[in-house]
């Protein structure tokens, strides 16, 4: 009787482990389905959304480093600002829903903004939505990770780079139009790759160039001083020994 009894506690522990480590691994399961899903977020909060406009924000590798853009997200959503928070393997799918509602009248504003490997998919993203009839008002990327070439049409493409590290500047095409800045921050303070998107002075950069877009204000180049377009060109920029930083223009 006992080595019965002995067998079916045995089984019966097994059977407990067996159900635990199920669970948590369906829970760990859908944590990372969820976070690979797009997540799009309306204007819930007291601000008065943002007429036909939608930001778009590529997560980069394994969506861990890039939680900042979710923080960028927040304060958009807070702005009356629709968004879409997404891992950058989801920019082809992204486009495709981008240029449905801009097709429909529903969205006449898309802005993208990238980190890391999202930074690195931007370009993709604008030269598929240029391909599709669908202009892009502003895009913002940070610090991409490989060189990137620009084709399609965007208004505004921002390249905030850190030059002494894994950031590259990004250099145009001739089917490319629009303006492109890359912009040295490797000198803001507490910037680096994996902090540049919760660094706050790079946040803050990120949301008033959007709401410019946005809301149509102007503002000078990101950081420093107005340029003239005649008087920029598509090279690494130099650093600036403080805040702000300098950045380099490329005329349309």
């Amino acid at each position: 009787m006992k080595p019965s009894i002995g067998y079916e506690i045995f089984v019966d522990r097994v059977s407990v482990i067996h159900r635990c480590l199920a669970g948590r691994i369906r829970t760990a399961a859908l944590s990372i389905l969820l976070l690979l899903l797009p997540l799009h977020l309306g204007s819930a909060s007291a601000a008065a959304p943002a007429s036909g406009a939608h930001v778009y924000l590529l997560r980069g590798v394994l969506n861990i480093f890039s939680l900042g853009l979710d923080e960028i997200a927040a304060k958009l959503q807070a702005r009356g600002i629709p968004v879409t928070v997404a891992n950058f393997v989801s920019w082809s799918s992204l486009a495709q829903e981008a240029a449905s509602e801009y097709r429909s009248g529903r969205v006449r504003t898309i802005i993208l903004v990238g980190h890391s490997s999202g930074a690195t998919a931007l370009p993709d993203m604008v030269a598929r939505l240029g391909q599709l009839g669908v202009p892009v008002k502003l895009a913002i990327g940070l610090d991409s990770v490989f060189r990137t070439k620009l084709a399609g049409h965007a208004d505004r493409y921002i390249n905030f780079y850190i030059a002494s590290g894994a950031g590259e500047p990004v250099t145009r095409t001739k089917d490319f139009r629009g303006a492109l800045e890359n912009v040295d921050v490797q000198n803001v303070p507490g910037v680096g790759h994996i902090s540049i998107d919760k660094n706050e002075i790079m946040q803050q950069k990120v949301v008033s160039a959007i709401e410019a877009a946005v809301f149509s204000r102007r503002t000078d180049a990101p950081g420093g001083p107005k340029r003239s377009p005649e008087a920029s060109s598509d090279h690494r920029s130099s650093s600036a020994s403080a805040v702000p930083v300098a950045a380099t223009a490329t005329p349309q």
